[in-house]
């Protein structure tokens, strides 16, 4: 065999390698993107949700490690969150800040039309666009197995290195959210509780003034 077919045949193989790899990483991205669609339709199916959950952040070069516990209680697009000694309430239209160690209120509009505005429900569905997917590690955890999707944010400008969605193969929960920053910072969102369909009180989700007599109230326009 001479020298140029022994180079195209290396060609050949290079190419062939090439093609089963990206035909490969073309169908994990597939199928991470179908799991992360099954979440979706199924945070979307019920009349509500209430999660417990764990929160951590480390950034060994900044010596920082904390972690924090909370809950949340969704409804569409309301919510009664309660971190880190602070309660935000969303009725639909306004967003209130409840601060007791300050004894203030924040009470601020809420825009539809702002694409940067976090709500907790957002939480349970952001991986839908923005993101390249794959399907990573699997991993079990007390009789349950939890699938890794490693996300890679598409904007060199997000501060994100990738973000890992962990779900439970059976509900279709997700698990638990670990971020990678650039700057080396990873934060942790564990859920340690998640029910669904919950019998929740008619003013869950509206701002009783009455239950803050003293409190100052800011009110931002």
């Amino acid at each position: 065999m001479n020298k140029i077919n022994i180079k195209m045949k290396r060609f050949l193989q290079v190419a062939i390698a090439l093609l089963i790899g990206f035909s490969l990483q073309a169908q994990d991205a597939k199928k991470a993107k179908e799991l992360l669609d099954e979440v979706s339709a199924k945070v979307k199916s019920y009349n509500n949700i209430v999660i417990d959950f764990k929160y951590s952040l480390n950034n060994p070069k900044e010596n920082i490690n904390q972690e924090s516990k909370g809950n949340v209680a969704l409804q569409g697009n309301l919510y009664n969150l309660n971190f880190m000694g602070v309660t935000k309430i969303f009725d639909g239209k306004k967003v209130y800040t409840v601060v007791p160690e300050d004894e203030e209120i924040t009470v601020a509009n809420f825009d539809p039309k702002d694409e940067n505005a976090i709500t907790p429900n957002k939480m349970l569905t952001f991986f839908n666009t923005g993101y390249k997917y794959a399907w990573d590690i699997p991993q079990n955890l007390k009789g349950r197995k939890i699938q890794y999707i490693k996300l890679t944010p598409n904007s060199s400008k997000d501060q994100r290195k990738e973000i890992l969605v962990g779900i439970d193969v059976q509900t279709k929960h997700i698990y638990t959210v670990i971020e990678v920053g650039k700057n080396g910072t990873k934060t942790t969102l564990t859920v340690n509780s998640f029910k669904t369909n919950q019998p929740l009180s008619k003013n869950h989700f509206t701002f009783t003034k009455s239950k803050y007599p003293n409190y100052y109230i800011n009110k931002l326009d």
